[in-house]
């Protein structure tokens, strides 16, 4: 049903994790994706994925937290029908443990590399008459998680900053949605349990999925359904809603 053809779609992060699920959907649903990523050796696997089932992808090798960089690949692209801020880092640390070189990176990563964004893509949209932008926060948002002090204050700001574009942009006919992952998936995850947890990764990967309500951790491309949704014409009367993706974790938990 979901129909992307001829649509730019614009995906930072797009070349690992939730990022990567979104880049690959959306290819598959017809759009021209434009990968921006860091990480030059996963912008390459994401591409070749792409197009290996024949789709339309670009890879644009960027660093978000950087205005100058972002700018000057928004020159390039032009166009922009959907924007997908999926690009972010995470942390473990309470207040007091948490030098301030990691409060500023994430800082610097997940909340002004989506400003960043939003600066160069909005302009675009509003010259098109129209676009959809989709913002990944988290269920760390509007729950407290021990140990994610830095990452918990910059998902709260994109939740904050999902509202005030969906209200600033209604009369340009932009749309600003997010999404709240709970525990899904990634390659983060296989790294966090190695490097805390030698010897015990599945012990402690069975422990985490458990404490979702549902069973099991999400999956990356459960996430990328719901972010394509949204973004999609079938979404054109959602803005300024947040939707977890959290198999119960935020309502069911006890």
């Amino acid at each position: 049903m979901l129909d992307f053809t001829n649509k730019t779609v614009v995906i930072t992060g797009g070349g690992s994790g939730i990022g990567k699920a979104a880049s690959i959907l959306f290819a598959k649903l017809g759009a021209w994706v434009h990968i921006i990523e860091l990480n030059e050796a996963n912008a390459q696997h994401a591409m070749q994925e792409i197009e290996k089932a024949d789709g339309k992808v670009i890879a644009h090798i960027c660093d978000v937290s950087d205005q100058r960089q972002v700018a000057d690949v928004f020159t390039k692209i032009e166009v922009v029908d959907v924007l997908v801020n999926s690009a972010g880092v995470s942390h473990i640390g309470k207040a007091d443990n948490t030098n301030e070189s990691d409060f500023d990176r994430l800082y610097k990563i997940n909340v002004k590399g989506i400003y960043n964004c939003l600066h160069e893509a909005i302009p675009l949209m509003k010259a098109k008459g129209r676009g959809a932008i989709l913002n990944v926060c988290s269920v760390a948002a509007q729950t407290g998680i021990a140990d994610r002090f830095a990452y918990s204050m910059t998902k709260g700001a994109v939740y904050s900053m999902t509202l005030s574009v969906a209200k600033d942009y209604l009369a340009d006919n932009i749309r600003c949605n997010s999404v709240s992952p709970a525990r899904v998936h990634t390659p983060f995850v296989d790294d966090f349990l190695k490097k805390n947890y030698p010897g015990k990764e599945k012990e402690m990967f069975d422990a985490l999925a458990k404490t979702q309500p549902i069973g099991r951790m999400g999956t990356t491309e459960e996430v990328a359904s719901m972010i394509a949704y949204l973004c999609s014409d079938e979404a054109s009367f959602i803005t300024g809603c947040d939707y977890p993706v959290d198999g119960g974790f935020l309502k069911l938990n006890t």
